[in-house]
């Protein structure tokens, strides 16, 4: 599966447009902000899957094979 940037940009302009009207505490909102990017990133880079293809040698047989995996 491919990664979803899409989802990404919409998960970073949702979390922007929430603290869009913030007057309180801009320190509180800088914090609020580089979570939910730190989130939506780990959230995009686990979302995709890895494959690989394995070849093995130094064996009475050789072995091969392909394997499918989620980052974690």
């Amino acid at each position: 599966m491919s990664l979803n940037k899409a989802a990404l940009k919409d998960a970073i302009v949702a979390l922007l447009t929430a603290e869009q009207d913030e007057e309180e505490s801009a320190t509180d909102s800088i914090n609020r902000i580089a979570q939910g990017m730190a989130d939506a990133m780990d959230a995009f880079v686990k979302s995709g899957t890895v494959s690989v293809n394995v070849s093995t040698t130094g064996t009475a047989t050789s072995h091969t094979g392909t394997g499918t995996g989620s980052v974690t």
